[in-house]
């Protein structure tokens, strides 16, 4: 919140002062003729108003919570459009330009139509009803320090279909529903390096630096999904991470998809396989 105007004058309570009479009888009379000519003329509006929905300009309000609104559009456009993932195929083709398309899933280093249908069934994505859509996603990233100062980066993955996908930046996962930002601090930690903490996916050792928390958001063309563009929601924080090695290393993610209910439509996605990690300067990585 901005701070206060020192020049903006107090803001008072502004008091009015009722008459003591009630107005004579023919002042009644002419209000009431005045309220039911705005009356007449709302109707008039209203009924002017049942054209098509298109040939208005349409008024769009935002709620309070962007979280809920991105769950309820998200839900919203699954269970209408998006069956399955080639019912989201079908809607998809006509919005993009059909190289980008074709490329999804065959190009190294890109999803399929699979994945994106998995990120909007599991709430982690929404998609804006417009050519070509929009797909927004609420992303958590964690800039892991050591005791020199240094920022703990993903270099490079290598992916299901044996192709990899360039990285070099701090660790990142996309939020779910609902989500706490430690709680996906804590989930993104876990998935990506319990295999080499722990080798049992529990890490305890995860502690946030307070008053670490930045928002920014980010719109670009998707890497993941050529000819989508895609608009971030960045939420960074710092943390530390214990029994981490101090050199470059490697931790597998057994199962990207290994809690989701559509195993069938798991299978057919590009999942990522191994993780690669180095220490860089914290000046090199942008904030």
């Amino acid at each position: 919140m901005s701070p206060p105007n020192p020049h903006q004058p107090p803001i008072r309570n502004c008091h009015v002062n009722l008459p003591h009479k009630l107005p004579a009888l023919p002042d009644l009379f002419l209000t009431a003729l005045s309220v039911c000519f705005l009356f007449s003329s709302s109707s008039s509006a209203a009924a002017a108003g049942s054209r098509p929905l298109f040939s208005r300009t349409p008024i769009i309000t935002f709620p309070f919570c962007p979280r809920r609104f991105l769950k309820f559009s998200t839900m919203s456009l699954r269970r209408t459009h998006f069956a399955n993932p080639q019912s989201l195929s079908e809607w998809l083709k006509p919005r993009l330009p059909s190289d980008s398309f074709a490329s999804w899933g065959v190009k190294p280093g890109t999803k399929n139509v699979h994945n994106l249908w998995l990120e909007l069934s599991e709430g982690e994505t929404s998609l804006a009803d417009s050519s070509p859509p929009v797909r927004t996603v609420h992303v958590v990233t964690v800039r892991i320090l050591d005791k020199d100062n240094r920022v703990l980066i993903e270099s490079h993955q290598e992916l299901s279909d044996g192709s990899v996908r360039s990285r070099e930046r701090p660790l990142s996962e996309k939020m779910k529903p609902s989500e706490d930002l430690e709680s996906a601090v804590v989930r993104a930690v876990a998935e990506e390096l319990g295999s080499i903490i722990s080798g049992s996916g529990n890490v305890p050792g995860v502690k946030i630096v307070p008053g670490s928390y930045r928002r920014k958001v980010e719109e670009r063309n998707s890497v993941s999904y050529p000819g989508l563009p895609a608009r971030y929601e960045l939420h960074s924080v710092e943390a530390v991470v214990d029994g981490l090695p101090d050199g470059e290393f490697c931790t597998v993610e057994e199962e990207e998809y290994g809690d989701c209910e559509n195993s069938r439509v798991a299978d057919e996605a590009v999942s990522v396989k191994k993780h690669f990690w180095r220490w860089v300067s914290a000046d090199s990585v942008k904030p």
